[in-house]
């Protein structure tokens, strides 16, 4: 194929980035990718949604590193889309759009009580403690806050579960910002209880991380026998899934386990779903759930029981949610673009010229990384049988969008500006007394000044 492609991808989160590795990879494609994002950085919730104790994890990095040194993939930086560029400027530079947006905010849980001082969203408390540029420097923490919950029963919740039981001692070797180092230092939490609506057989996170909660010495994980229970449904998912019977097995381990005496505790709750936060004066003092029980398929029904808990504070980790992109449909109740597996699906049904969407922003904020690998393929097929038809754009050579951006005043970073601003955090750290791996640089403009090579 003779014909030069340029495509634009929004997004450089792992979503992004495999999508970019997939066309350059493609030996019949001709092919310049752009990776476009709003932050100044890339790797997008591997960046700024991953705990800051999970260096395993974080090891995807350098693959992502790898794929965007390719020379055929240019990443633009400070760059949002809806604001600094529209839909119909990017076709003006592009064959086609592949927006990998991800879900960046908290999914709403609609119960009384949500709003009251001391109730937050698990993804505004991680983008704290993860350094994200454009949330507080400083993280509420009520001082007389000693015991806690946790909705949800996910990675995210046992990563704000694990992170308000360490001590802030404990993660200064990591790379937190010296901010949520300090702010750590006024967490008072003792107990941390995680709520679960079901059963054991039907949590969603991983047995690493389910293991993590016990590396701490100051931290015991009791599990509750309360709803500790096993129906017909719940034993075919043990049954089918190697990593689901795994999890029950470290909870069975945990179950049995007598606690040690540590400061900290995580408590596990099953078959309880939160339905009030209960306040007084303005503020979180407890949670009342309705106990729930197995109905044989795995899925649980309320017993029209109550139990009332006494805590401080509330996080709720629910799940993520993304955000409508200016320009495009929006389903609401799924939180996506609408889409047939890979394009970007008009009101009407039809599919939406050059648009194509990957990732979160396309099937909700499920699965693991490796789905995102298999997702971005999907879509990277269903443009590539699309090549003949999509439009060429009105200024194809690769300078162009750049000028362009420069035109418009927008401070851009790139991938070399971002191998400095790596540098520079990871100078920072060996330069801490605790000779850590690296230290965030957190305010914006100081990354791109950083970056731009203006510090």
């Amino acid at each position: 194929m003779s014909r030069h492609l340029r495509i634009a991808v929004i997004g450089a989160g792992p979503a992004g980035v495999y999508a970019a590795d997939i066309l350059t990879k493609n030996e019949d494609l001709d092919v310049s990718v752009d990776v476009i994002d709003r932050d100044p950085t890339p790797f997008g919730l591997i960046r700024y949604g991953v705990a800051p104790d999970h260096p395993r994890i974080k090891e995807i990095i350098k693959a992502l590193k790898r794929v965007m040194s390719n020379e055929r993939i240019r990443f633009f930086g400070n760059v949002n889309f809806g604001a600094d560029l529209k839909l119909e400027e990017l076709r003006d530079f592009y064959d086609a759009i592949i927006f990998a947006t991800g879900a960046r905010r908290d999914r709403e849980l609609n119960i009384p009580g949500i709003d009251l001082d001391g109730s937050y969203g698990a993804a505004d408390f991680v983008y704290w403690y993860d350094g994200h540029p454009d949330v507080s420097r400083e993280w509420d923490f009520q001082p007389h806050a000693e015991s806690v919950a946790v909705l949800g029963f996910g990675n995210v919740g046992l990563d704000v579960a694990r992170i308000l039981a360490k001590t802030a001692d404990e993660l200064l070797v990591t790379e937190i910002p010296e901010n949520v180092y300090e702010g750590l230092k006024k967490n008072a939490t003792k107990d941390v209880h995680v709520f679960a609506r079901r059963g054991p057989a039907q949590v969603k996170f991983t047995p690493m991380e389910l293991r993590e909660l016990s590396h701490s010495p100051n931290i015991d994980v009791i599990i509750h026998p309360e709803g500790f229970e096993f129906d017909h449904g719940s034993m075919e998912a043990i049954q089918k899934a190697k990593s689901q019977k795994l999890v029950v097995d470290v909870l069975q381990n945990y179950l049995a386990k007598e606690p040690s005496g540590a400061a900290h505790r995580i408590h596990i709750h099953f078959c309880q779903n939160p339905v009030e936060i209960l306040g007084e004066d303005g503020k979180v003092v407890g949670l009342r759930t309705e106990i729930t029980e197995l109905d044989g398929t795995g899925n649980v029904r309320g017993t029209g029981e109550f139990k009332d808990w006494p805590l401080q504070a509330v996080y709720r980790a629910i799940g993520y949610y993304s955000d409508p992109l200016a320009g495009l449909p929006f389903d609401a109740a799924a939180g996506v673009v609408p889409n047939d597996g890979g394009h970007a699906i008009d009101l009407d049904g039809s599919p939406i010229p050059g648009v194509y969407v990957t990732g979160w922003i396309k099937r909700g904020p499920v699965g693991l990384i490796g789905h995102t690998k298999s997702d971005a393929a999907q879509t990277i097929a269903m443009l590539v049988e699309d090549i003949d038809s999509l439009t060429p754009p009105t200024h194809s050579e690769d300078s162009a969008f750049e000028k362009h951006l420069e035109d418009r005043g927008i401070e851009f970073t790139t991938w070399a500006g971002w191998e400095t601003l790596d540098a520079h955090e990871i100078a920072l750290g060996e330069a801490h007394p605790h000779e850590r791996e690296r230290v965030k640089v957190v305010d914006r403009q100081e990354m791109v000044d950083i970056s731009r090579g203006n510090a």
